[in-house]
């Protein structure tokens, strides 16, 4: 195997995202992407990874294969790499090889680990509302409703998409209506609501770096789908767990 890279900031950035929610990752590696599924340690928040082999300028994989890393190990590694490095991944003695080109040649080893052998599957989750829209128009919502308290109420009303939060005496309300940049698409005429943590939402707007568009996918107390996408490059994408307050 040996992949190199021109453009190191897909990588570089969904590998920074993804380990703040998960310390070891089994990457599987196919003849058209490296792809990545896996939960967090609560089993609260779910991720999926894929960098399709179109973003690399030299892409050698025999049949596919998978390496578990420490992706905090991973991640101080490609924090190294520069803007205009060429990043290659080789596999060597049981080692994945990270070489940086620049103005120097700096080759970095991390051991493969053993990781737990359970492959963990996406589930099927069907979702009767979906909206399109702004990344950094997301990222201002949880930024708005982090002052006010925990968890975050995500609903839809008449095509009106709501952002709220409660704390012991405050609220926020970011009420968020279709335009040139918000899309809402929905097949059910009755209202949704549900509420999740804002504390793993701030970790999972980070994949705004990756894309300026952001899917939201959601339903009454149902787990949250987020998704950045961009076509023929990268895909990011979370699965979140509703909050159950008991009353």
């Amino acid at each position: 195997m040996k992949l190199t890279l021109a453009e190191p900031k897909y990588l570089k950035d969904s590998i920074s995202i993804i380990s703040e929610l998960v310390t070891e990752a089994r990457f599987k590696i196919t003849t058209e992407s490296i792809e990545l599924v896996a939960m967090d340690p609560a089993n609260v928040a779910m991720v999926i990874f894929k960098l399709l082999s179109t973003n690399f300028v030299e892409y050698e994989v025999e049949g596919n294969s998978e390496i578990c890393i420490n992706l905090n190990n991973l991640k101080q590694v490609l924090k190294r790499a520069k803007a205009n490095d060429i990043v290659s991944l080789e596999l060597a003695d049981n080692k994945l090889r990270v070489t940086l080109r620049g103005s120097t040649k700096r080759s970095f080893s991390l051991p493969i680990l053993q990781g737990d052998e359970k492959e963990q599957k996406v589930p099927e989750l069907s979702f009767p509302l979906s909206i399109l829209m702004n990344s950094e128009m997301l990222n201002e919502a949880i930024e708005d409703v982090d002052i006010i308290g925990e968890s975050v109420s995500f609903a839809i009303d008449k095509e009106l998409f709501v952002v709220a939060a409660e704390g012991d005496l405050s609220k926020a309300k970011i009420e968020i209506r279709p335009n040139e940049q918000v899309t809402i698409t929905t097949t059910t005429d009755k209202p949704s609501r549900a509420k999740y943590s804002i504390e793993y939402l701030k970790k999972m707007i980070q994949g705004g770096k990756l894309s300026p568009q952001v899917r939201i996918q959601f339903n009454e107390d149902y787990p949250l789908r987020l998704e950045y996408k961009l076509i023929d490059k990268v895909l990011l994408a979370f699965i979140l767990a509703p909050r159950v307050e008991n009353d």
